[in-house]
């Protein structure tokens, strides 16, 4: 009998911090249980400890993305914009505890708006920071494998998804994911955090567009930002998380 909880589960759920399933392991983990399941965000150790949802310390040093991702950004990014996302996420709880308390739920549309803007920009900069590495990856053959089914060949979809991360409207993500009804990889677009999701896809690898990402180091040039991050993409991170996606 499986458990009640797969590991399919506890990825398929795509857009907002309820998809605490987005953050799954960049390595193929054993399966949590019980308390276990709050130690993590599925997988990335620091995202959530002692009830509280929190910034998860980089899998490498400020520096270490240099000269393609430059300190400065980095430690700025990390260490202000994500850090306010947990904050803004944290904050918002706290206030909807208090309205169920109270009973007072004149607030609580701008509250479930605040959740789900705070909750997916923890959950997507989580990812993110997993989704780079020093020098990149070379991608598996088992991810290679699906973008051959899927987008006619590695070098297509790579194509589609620098091409749709640069034109993320405004602000916001370009999104790698698996789609696990169909049971396809898909590309999408993030404005904001929230929106434009498809439910229930599981996000493979993502680069943030937001100014703040790449604005002190590439000023207004989006798409010079985007080819240093497809020069540092993780694909071993994206291939771990669709063999945990498809299990």
């Amino acid at each position: 009998m499986k458990d009640p909880l797969s590991r399919r589960q506890m990825l398929a759920l795509g857009g907002t911090v309820a998809a605490g399933a987005l953050t799954g392991a960049c390595r193929t983990p054993t399966r949590p249980h019980g308390a276990a399941l709050g130690a993590t965000l599925f997988g990335i150790a620091g995202a959530h400890t002692a009830g509280k949802y929190a910034l998860p310390p980089l899998p490498y040093g400020y520096d270490a993305l240099a000269p393609l991702y430059e300190e400065r950004t980095v430690r700025i990014h990390h260490d202000k914009h994500h850090a306010g996302y947990v904050r803004g996420l944290n904050a918002t709880l706290d206030k909807l505890t208090r309205a169920r308390e109270s009973k007072d739920y004149g607030a609580v549309k701008a509250l479930s708006r605040d959740l789900a803007f705070h909750g997916s920009g923890h959950v997507l900069h989580t990812l993110f920071w997993h989704s780079m590495t020093p020098g990149g990856t070379k991608m598996p053959d088992s991810l290679a494998r699906r973008m051959k089914t899927d987008f006619g060949s590695v070098e297509t979809a790579q194509a589609q998804f620098a091409a749709a991360t640069k034109q993320v409207e405004g602000s916001g993500w370009g999104v790698l994911a698996y789609e696990p009804i169909g049971k396809q990889l898909m590309i999408l677009q993030a404005e904001k955090h929230q929106n434009l999701t498809v439910w229930g896809v599981v996000p493979l690898l993502v680069c943030d567009v937001w100014e703040h990402a790449y604005y002190l180091q590439f000023a207004n040039a989006r798409g010079d930002w985007v080819a240093n991050f497809m020069k540092l993409a993780n694909w071993k991170f994206a291939a771990d998380r669709l063999a945990a996606a498809m299990a």
